[in-house]
């Protein structure tokens, strides 16, 4: 026996298992930390958490910082449409290989890849900045870097970083960029139809989104509710309405409340950050139009520039900011942020004297 195995051991095959098995060990221990390295787009929140303006990302995509909440929704039906065992394999699953595997071969072309959710966030974040060809080595490099992320990650964690990485179609990715992308709205705010239609879309973002294929996105959307259905998920009132909800037809602009305020953050140090303001996101749309209000009076002598600051009393806190107006004209220097330039000594004394003047109730 132990002649045999030192006979093994000098063999060209047995090399070639070493050599392998060392390329096994080395991917699984090169799981980077963080895991992606895209940059994200600089976003700002009101109180309550209403997105008030977002920055596209350096490479002109729209990509929302990490956000580990996912809606209850989305986790559903995202795992109905991709991954029924997510809670139950340890990052790969060998009955869909399999069947995959039966379909390809059936089928003679690659119609199947049997990928668990957790092997599509290894694929995304080694696809991050470049293309990698697909292959059967490569999906041995998945699974084994799959398996890996299980162990350091929570499901809930790597759901999140599924929903947060994954495309969306265009230039849109991650479910809260394509939420008010698609729909003008955060994902918690969402119908089971509007759901489901985004759940689809990382399946085949570059063929199948919104204002592109509509019929084919119409059809896996409605396959899915009745999968929904099935697993008893919704009720078939539910399935039956939300089959009757219309897709969407282009995506919206994403709102710009504040845009100054968005630029000095993205400046002083939060580029690529979700930065929650104490701003009242009703108050600021109302100050914006009071400024527009005036603007369209003052224009007529002139004056172009005007901005206002509405500050809590007792906290401090600011409760709206409009750094200028907000017509574009590049003459007019529109673009600055009035807020933060500096003023002459007559400018500075005269909140002062206006405060002192209601206080003796002139």
């Amino acid at each position: 026996f132990k002649e045999k195995i030192i006979s093994f051991l000098n063999s060209r095959k047995s090399k070639w298992i070493i050599v392998l098995a060392a390329l096994c060990v080395w991917y699984w221990l090169s799981l980077p930390s963080p895991l992606f390295h895209s940059p994200t787009s600089t976003v700002i929140t009101d109180k309550n958490g209403i997105l008030l303006g977002a920055k596209i990302a350096a490479d002109e995509q729209w990509r929302f910082p990490y956000n580990e909440n996912i809606p209850d929704k989305f986790t559903k039906c995202i795992l109905q449409f991709e991954d029924r065992h997510f809670y139950y394999h340890p990052g790969f699953n060998p009955l869909a290989l399999g069947r995959a595997i039966r379909q390809n071969i059936k089928a003679r072309k690659r119609v199947s890849g049997g990928s668990t959710l957790t092997m599509q966030v290894i694929r995304i974040a080694r696809r991050s900045g470049r293309q990698e060809s697909r292959n059967i080595f490569q999906k041995i490099v998945e699974i084994i870097l799959a398996t890996r992320l299980e162990l350091s990650y929570s499901k809930k964690e790597i759901l999140a970083l599924y929903a947060s990485h994954a495309p969306f179609g265009s230039n849109v990715v991650g479910l809260e960029a394509a939420s008010w992308r698609y729909f003008g709205r955060r994902p918690e705010q969402l119908s089971w139809a509007e759901t489901a239609t985004l759940a689809i879309l990382p399946n085949a973002p570059s063929l199948i989104y919104p204002g592109k294929n509509k019929e084919k996105l119409f059809a896996k959307r409605n396959r899915l509710l009745d999968r929904l259905q099935k697993a008893n998920i919704i009720d078939s009132a539910t399935c039956a309405i939300s089959k009757q909800e219309p897709l969407p037809e282009k995506p919206f602009p994403l709102p710009q409340l504040a845009p100054h305020l968005l630029t000095r953050v993205s400046k002083e140090g939060h580029k690529g950050k979700n930065v929650p303001t104490t701003l009242d996101g009703t108050l600021q749309h109302q100050v914006n139009r009071i400024i527009e209000h005036h603007h369209k009076t003052l224009s007529q002598n002139e004056i172009h520039n005007a901005c206002a600051i509405v500050l809590d009393v007792e906290t401090g806190n600011v409760l709206a900011y409009t750094g200028n107006t907000t017509t574009i004209n590049s003459e007019h220097g529109n673009d600055v942020d009035v807020i933060t330039a500096a003023r002459s000594t007559g400018s500075i004394l005269k909140p002062l004297l206006y405060s002192s003047i209601l206080s003796d109730g002139e």
